[in-house]
């Protein structure tokens, strides 16, 4: 009976101790891999503004307002309208159409067969809770197509795909720590 007793006290000590250990932890975890800390409640995204030579009207207000929808429903930071815990702000630096695979036709004639679209942002993100996680840095994605459909044909589509993949590109360098 002692030794019963003995081990359901020493359970609950050990219980005891590891809700100490973790609740002293002072980075947050959640399911969609962000290591946010405790401190940390707001966030501020300025909008992107467009500064690219080719300039695709809609792609400002996309990336901004797709890039607040991450951080508000996946980390439940309460969006700033001026001054965050975390900050991002930047421009859009680079919208590219170019070749991507050369092959000749039965004429002897050069043509693309792929042809790929890159954005490129700059985002300098500043963390008001810890300034050693702040960065400026520049970001791009693409999006390939075979050059028998035409960029009006695929650009929602592509800039769809693009987009996304450069907010999970700053997410995880922001505040997932990859």
């Amino acid at each position: 009976m002692a030794t019963r007793t003995f081990r359901l006290l020493v359970s609950f000590c050990c219980i005891i101790a590891l809700a100490a250990i973790v609740n002293a932890c002072k980075i947050g975890y959640s399911f969609t891999g962000a290591s946010i800390s405790p401190e940390v409640k707001s966030v501020f995204i300025d909008f992107f503004t467009n500064r690219a030579r080719v300039v695709n009207p809609m792609l400002s207000q996309t990336f901004t307002e797709k890039m607040k929808d991450k951080f508000v429903n996946e980390t439940g930071l309460t969006m700033e309208r001026e001054q965050g815990d975390l900050e991002f702000s930047g421009e859009i630096t680079g919208y590219e159409v170019r070749p991507l695979s050369i092959q000749q036709s039965d004429q002897g004639r050069d043509f693309a067969s792929m042809n790929r679209l890159t954005v490129t942002v700059k985002v300098v993100f500043t963390n008001n809770k810890d300034h050693e996680q702040d960065f400026n840095t520049s970001f791009s994605a693409y999006y390939d197509w075979e050059s028998t459909r035409s960029l009006n044909e695929i650009e929602n589509d592509a800039v769809d795909v693009i987009v996304e993949q450069l907010i999970e590109d700053i997410f995880n360098k922001s505040v997932a720590n990859f």
